[in-house]
């Protein structure tokens, strides 16, 4: 799929949420489109009973999708779920500089129920005549499963989220070597015809399927998500995996977070910034701040496990006997922290 944007629906691939008695006959619906579908009539689309959208946003270092952003938005405006997705073109860099140009232009995640994770679209090389370069862009086996870890693993360090793969079982035996070692993220089956067939060693299962490139009436391709509406609610807005509790002692903010998953999270990104004119002056380890604003990376936090992070701050002398606070965001979870007034 090249330059498309996709309406569909997705399951975690980290959970594994059960599709059981999900018929396709009751399959949730989308459809993919890109720069070249023009203007959409997004309520027309919701209408039918799309429930989901993928746009694309992003193509190697330097293409952009310039109607991206009247699609996205236009997908949300609707009332559907969407997401973006990145055509990969791993001859022009390493995988985790087209995560970053990515995130970048679009492709990133929010908590606001509504947006899916990122996909990293990687299939046969189109431009086989432009660059003289095989299916795999080049790239030996080995090679291009490093790509696409160095582009997943980044795009999870910059949203907390595991991206979607597209690909085909075909080209991933040929370009991966059948690679297993990718069954974390969500994967999203190209495969036209009546029925999925074979997956690539990876999967067990699919989240979403493309099963035909074109649909009359359509403004992309048909796609279906291996789940129910609920499951591809939460796919867009997982629940929280961190436990977030603090409290307030003078100037002084202590968080403490908690791994409720019996897994280890990695990479967990802490954000904050105060209010009522107060300046952070000192942060704990992992933490960088300047003037209202600080942001922290914890590594790794063990399953069950609990960390503390401590803030302090400094009211301005005009601003002493304002509302004072700190408001925190910890991966999906969004904590404040009010001080009592003097």
């Amino acid at each position: 799929m090249v330059a498309a944007v996709m309406v569909g629906a997705l399951i975690p691939a980290a959970s594994q949420v059960a599709a059981a008695g999900v018929s396709r006959g009751s399959a949730v619906t989308g459809v993919d489109v890109s720069n070249w579908s023009g203007e959409i009539d997004w309520g027309s689309v919701a209408g039918s009973g799309t429930a989901f959208a993928f746009v694309y946003a992003s193509e190697g270092l330097d293409y952009l999708n310039e109607r991206f952003d009247a699609q996205y938005g236009g997908a949300a405006e609707a009332g559907l779920i969407r997401g973006a997705y990145h055509f990969a073109q791993p001859h022009e860099s390493d995988g985790a500089a087209q995560a970053d140009f990515f995130v970048d232009n679009g492709g990133g995640w929010r908590s606001d129920g509504k947006t899916l994770p990122g996909v990293l679209d990687v299939e046969d090389n189109p431009y086989r005549n432009r660059n003289g370069l095989n299916s795999c862009y080049g790239l030996d086996r080995e090679q291009m499963v490093d790509w696409v870890g160095d582009f997943t693993r980044r795009y999870r360090q910059r949203t907390g989220r595991d991206a979607i793969i597209y690909t085909t079982t075909s080209w991933w035996r040929t370009c991966t070597g059948d690679s297993p070692a990718f069954g974390r993220n969500p994967l999203w089956l190209a495969r036209w015809g009546t029925e999925p067939g074979e997956l690539p060693a990876s999967w067990t299962r699919y989240t979403f399927w493309q099963s035909a490139d074109k649909v009359a009436g359509s403004p992309g391709g048909k796609n279906s998500f291996n789940g129910t509406p609920s499951q591809l609610r939460l796919l867009a807005r997982p629940a929280p995996k961190v436990k977030a509790a603090g409290r307030v002692t003078g100037n002084t903010y202590t968080v403490t977070l908690t791994n409720t998953t019996a897994k280890p999270i990695t990479a967990l990104k802490v954000a904050g910034r105060t209010f009522g004119g107060q300046k952070i002056v000192k942060a704990g380890k992992g933490c960088r701040f300047s003037g209202t604003a600080v942001r922290c990376t914890i590594p790794k936090l063990s399953p069950r496990a609990r960390v503390k992070l401590t803030f302090v701050t400094r009211p301005s002398a005009s601003a002493r006997n304002a509302r004072r606070g700190l408001d925190l965001t910890i991966g999906t979870v969004n904590l404040r922290l009010t001080a009592k007034a003097r």
